[in-house]
């Protein structure tokens, strides 16, 4: 873990863990959080649907959406924007880099 400005990184994976094709569930500070590799890029992104209490690790990718396993909400990985009912408001994301094959994430 390392301080930068307002932000704190955590080390949370490494890179080989995250497949691009199914989300990589962490906890971060008591924040569930799910990772995703989207051509070799790394996102995350609040881990509960906002709709339901459905944890979106368990959904599925969808070129640049994850899929919730209940009721099919969508949502846009790189801005956590909601795409379609039943949800109706947007995930956090959180900044991701990568050092040295390690998935870093910025928590305020």
């Amino acid at each position: 873990m390392s301080e930068t400005g307002k932000l704190t990184w955590h080390d949370v994976a490494d890179i080989q863990q995250i497949d691009e094709l199914l989300p990589f569930a962490v906890e971060v500070e008591e924040r569930l959080i799910s990772l995703y590799k989207i051509n070799g890029r790394i996102y995350a992104t609040a881990n509960i649907c906002s709709h339901e209490e459905a944890l979106l690790s368990e959904g599925y990718i969808d070129d640049d959406e994850i899929v919730c396993p209940i009721h099919q909400a969508r949502f846009h990985i790189p801005t956590g924007r909601v795409l379609c009912a039943p949800a109706t408001e947007d995930i956090a994301t959180y900044p991701v880099r990568v050092e040295g094959g390690r998935v870093l994430i910025g928590i305020q």
